[in-house]
């Protein structure tokens, strides 16, 4: 991974996990429903690059929701293992067809939240499934995916321009 595309990554971490607290958690949640624009990042990062970044990204990604909100490496564990599950998908998916990363978005929100109600609430004898489903995490990854939707391309588009830069300081050195 190269120094630009480190601290792009980086940044964009920043900058998603400020707008997804600051402008999601606080304007754009409908009846408490917010969409997770780290997780968007997490998997848009590990679908483009593979595991090692989704890895990677998804560890730092969750370690800054955890100095935030959580207990310290609950998030950072599951969105890294979000992110390398994700980056296997890498070689085996088109990443210019939106539909594919959404979908796959879609269905990392879904296990997130399913491993978090497990993780967090059925230990805590919390046993209404069918009310979490419905209430939290259906809306939810609805929410993700339509935010997805204009997200994505905009990594993708990012992902694009640093390759072609990486790909053109290459050459002055061959």
């Amino acid at each position: 991974m190269s120094i630009r595309r480190l601290l792009v990554n980086f940044l964009l971490a920043i900058l998603t996990f400020a707008v997804q607290i600051s402008v999601f958690n606080r304007v754009l949640d409908f009846g408490g429903v917010t969409p997770d624009l780290m997780l968007v990042f997490v998997t848009s990062v590990a679908f483009l690059r593979g595991e090692k970044p989704g890895l990677m990204t998804g560890f730092f990604g969750g370690l800054l929701i955890d100095i935030f909100f959580g207990h310290l490496g609950f998030y950072a564990l599951i969105y890294m293992y979000l992110g390398f599950l994700v980056g296997k998908l890498n070689e085996v998916f088109y990443s210019q067809n939106i539909a594919i990363p959404i979908t796959i978005i879609s269905v990392s929100d879904f296990i997130y939240n399913f491993v978090c109600y497990v993780l967090l609430l059925l230990f805590r004898k919390q046993f209404d499934i069918g009310y979490y489903m419905m209430n939290t995490i259906i809306p939810g990854v609805v929410y993700t995916a339509l935010v997805a939707i204009f997200y994505y391309p905009v990594i993708l588009k990012i992902h694009e321009w640093i390759l072609e830069k990486e790909q053109r300081s290459e050459k002055k050195f061959v």
